[in-house]
């Protein structure tokens, strides 16, 4: 009897051969469902239009290629939109690659672009009309240059046009030459075409002076300069407030007061023409982007 039952626990103990019959029913319906998904993606239309409005949320959302107007009210910031860095650009349904990411920063940037492209700009127009005018003077007075009465040259920003003694003014005078005279009018129709600040400085050597009209070397040298500024104002063709007059006396030689031939060339009378500088025109363009853009500031930093 015992045996019979042993006999029944070992067979009831061993599985079924064969899968389930389950399995067949199972397999065949996925298989279907498969073929229903692989139609219907067949038979789908891709919407342009709503593809772009999900695109256009998700942008939105994640701080993603979002336009902000310069006025518009200031928002925080997006740890996303700091950190997003853009990835290859890839073909779109909508027939365009996009690839900019466009954030709150983007009128600063153009501010800042703007700015520095525009006093590029300023300053190689400026280098330009300097070299442009220095050859006027260079022309209009090549006989006094050659007879050695003028020298005329650019400095970065300027034009200097260096009136020597030697036929201008009598030693320890102040009157101007008659002979002279003509000189001073083709440098007064040069200049009166040409715009900028005009500095007229007087110069001396290291010689004291001492006589009942000119106390010092400081008088002297501004009443050279001053003789040459009431020349250049006698036809009222330039307005006076274009004029800046400085004496300087022996403090700024162009040589060593060693040789009468360096004294003799230190004795003069320089018309400086000042052009506008690349710093401002980084001000004015920063000034007239910053009109544009109000919520954006600009400042100029100079770097020595």
């Amino acid at each position: 009897m015992s045996e019979e039952l042993e006999d029944d626990v070992v067979e009831q103990d061993c599985p079924p051969v064969g899968l389930p019959a389950y399995m067949g029913t199972f397999a065949d319906l996925m298989s279907l469902l498969m073929c229903f998904f692989v139609l219907l993606l067949s038979f789908a239309e891709m919407d342009a239009l709503k593809y772009k409005m999900v695109v256009k949320s998700l942008d939105n959302a994640f701080g993603v290629q979002r336009e902000v107007a310069a006025n518009d009210i200031p928002k925080g910031t997006s740890i996303i939109a700091q950190e997003f860095s853009p990835g290859d650009p890839r073909p779109t349904p909508l027939k365009e690659v996009r690839q900019d990411t466009i954030d709150e920063t983007r009128d600063a940037l153009e501010v800042k672009i703007n700015a520095e492209a525009e006093a590029e700009v300023a300053a190689k127009k400026q280098e330009e009309e300097i070299t442009e005018e220095s050859l006027k003077f260079q022309e209009a007075l090549k006989e006094e240059i050659k007879e050695g009465l003028i020298d005329v040259e650019t400095q970065f920003d300027r034009i200097v046009i260096r009136i020597r003694e030697k036929g201008s003014f009598q030693s320890g005078d102040a009157n101007l030459n008659r002979a002279f005279l003509p000189i001073l009018d083709k440098i007064r129709q040069v200049l009166s075409k040409t715009d900028g600040q005009i500095v007229v400085a007087g110069h001396t050597d290291d010689i004291p002076i001492n006589t009942p009209r000119y106390r010092s070397n400081w008088e002297l040298s501004t009443s050279r300069a001053t003789s040459v500024v009431h020349e250049l104002l006698a036809d009222g063709e330039m307005p006076p407030e274009r004029f800046i007059l400085e004496g300087h006396a022996e403090t700024q030689p162009l040589m060593t007061n060693d040789t009468s031939e360096n004294r003799a060339r230190n004795r003069r009378v320089e018309i400086i023409v000042l052009k506008s500088t690349s710093k401002q025109a980084v001000t004015d363009s920063i000034q007239r982007l910053n009109q544009e853009y109000e919520s954006v500031d600009g400042e100029v930093t100079t770097v020595e």
